[in-house]
């Protein structure tokens, strides 16, 4: 089963509903980005209260770039979020940050763009998901970088004894630069879960993006 999920990165409250109004008229599923500063330079809004009157709604998964994600998965699970996604390159403790996520809902790590994905030290039976970056993580807007899906690839080869992806049933997210175009490079590479961002808000015509997108995968 394919997926694509509107994403959202920004730095002010206003434009975030203002997107959220707009996705939630034909999709289900919304994919909020946060940046601390700290993992990149840029930095978004990062209070959950005011999420809350949304969540009862929309399926909101929390992709969170940032310094030891897991401070941010109560917060947020406590507002309704539902699936978080916490990157590795500046996270202590992966089976801690797993074991949290799984007591509050789906989990997934997530690695940068130039990051191995021999970096990740949970099995991958105990993941939801794992979330590969097709660009350097940060900023909107960037082109996808092919490089960077092959780990896609690797993780969807079932006879790859390292994976054991057909027992585990680990999804595969892909998250970056990702248009009409790159969606189908990364289905082939294995991905099965699409977030696209300025492809669609960029557009003066978000759902007839978003359903372009879906089109691509049948």
């Amino acid at each position: 089963m394919y997926q694509v999920i509107p994403g959202i990165l920004e730095k002010e409250w206003v434009e975030i509903e203002r997107k959220i109004n707009i996705a939630k008229q034909f999709s289900n599923n919304i994919h909020v980005d946060i940046i601390d500063g700290k993992f990149a330079p840029n930095t978004t809004f990062l209070d959950p209260l005011p999420f809350k009157k949304f969540t009862s709604d929309i399926f909101f998964e929390l992709h969170m770039m940032v310094d030891n994600p897991i401070q941010y998965l109560k917060p947020f699970a406590d507002v309704g979020f539902k699936r978080f996604l916490g990157h590795i390159e500046k996270m202590p403790d992966q089976e801690e940050f797993t074991a949290q996520g799984q007591l509050l809902g789906e989990v997934g790590l997530a690695v940068d763009g130039p990051t191995p994905l021999q970096a990740i030290k949970v099995p991958y039976g105990d993941l939801d998901c794992v979330l590969i970056m097709t660009i350097k993580a940060g900023e909107s807007g960037q082109m996808f970088n092919p490089e960077y899906f092959k780990k896609a690839e690797v993780l969807s080869t079932a006879n790859n004894p390292s994976t054991r992806l057909a027992s585990s049933g680990l999804v595969i997210e892909v998250d970056g630069g990702i248009n009409d175009q790159t969606i189908i490079a990364a289905k082939n590479a294995g991905a099965n879960r699409f977030v696209s961002t300025s492809f669609i808000f960029n557009s003066p015509n978000p759902e007839a993006q978003f359903n372009l997108l879906k089109k691509c995968l049948e």
